[in-house]
């Protein structure tokens, strides 16, 4: 794709490509300015700041001690963080490493004991019971009268909470939906938020996380801990070659 000038500044180009490495950088942010007018306020920013350089390096700003300074920081800065990255490319995790710390603490990767429920919120112990009837008499089900009544967003999902641990829930309403069966139904049950019917629709014991579902996640930790270990090993030998005192 032809790399097309957008624009000339005293006889130095601005490159299509310069707009959209900006454009890029706010998308990884999670930013979207891929629009004309975002591309041309980047534009602008980019001929402003090539306007300062020129005028900058005609008044021969490059050799003033102030910024001569602020540069020999940067550069330090920069070096610095060059260095620590070097260090941490070196570092690896195997996934023989990996399975044998999952094997060896298994009682790290134990998921507890979860439910599913549907509810419907209503402002009201009256109205819970009295919805509740008519569900149990079977004059409307559950779902439809979640979807009528439930004044919690769940409802538009005919009251379905999807499935959540212990903990998760206000405590009310966690005592209740975990002393449930499935297929039960309860209310009212009163919280903060208001009247519950709750209906238990699954039950999970705890159980054993299939090292699979957890490499991911123990790759990251054990990497993040490696780099560390990484990171003060080489800070210790370079303390040997160049001795520090703190005052």
């Amino acid at each position: 794709m032809e790399n097309k000038v957008l624009a000339n500044v005293g006889g130095n180009p601005i490159y299509q490509s310069e707009v959209d490495e900006v454009v890029a950088a706010y998308a990884t942010r999670g930013q979207n300015l891929d629009t004309p007018q975002s591309r041309e306020m980047i534009l602008e920013q980019l001929i402003g700041k090539k306007l300062m350089v020129l005028d900058a390096k005609k008044n021969l700003m490059e050799h003033n001690a102030e910024f001569k300074a602020e540069l020999e920081k940067m550069k330090n800065e920069m070096l610095a963080n060059f260095n620590v990255a070097k260090v941490m490319e070196k570092v690896e995790v195997k996934d023989e490493e990996l399975k044998e710390y999952y094997e060896e603490n298994k009682a790290q990767f134990v998921k507890g004991e979860s439910v599913a429920a549907s509810h419907i919120l209503v402002d009201s112990e009256e109205k819970v019971n009295e919805l509740k009837a008519k569900i149990e008499a079977g004059e409307v089900s559950f779902e439809d009268a979640a979807r009528k009544n439930s004044s919690c967003p769940s409802g538009q999902n005919g009251g379905a909470l999807g499935e959540f641990t212990k903990g998760q829930m206000v405590p009310e309403f966690d005592q209740a939906v975990f002393s449930m069966e499935v297929g039960e139904l309860r209310g009212p049950v009163k919280t903060q938020f208001g009247y519950h019917i709750i209906k238990l629709t699954a039950k999970n014991e705890s159980s054993e996380m299939p090292f699979d579902e957890v490499k991911a996640q123990l790759k990251n930790a054990m990497m993040q801990e490696k780099r560390q270990q990484a990171y003060e090993s080489k800070i210790n030998q370079l303390k040997i070659v160049y001795p520090v005192d703190k005052f």
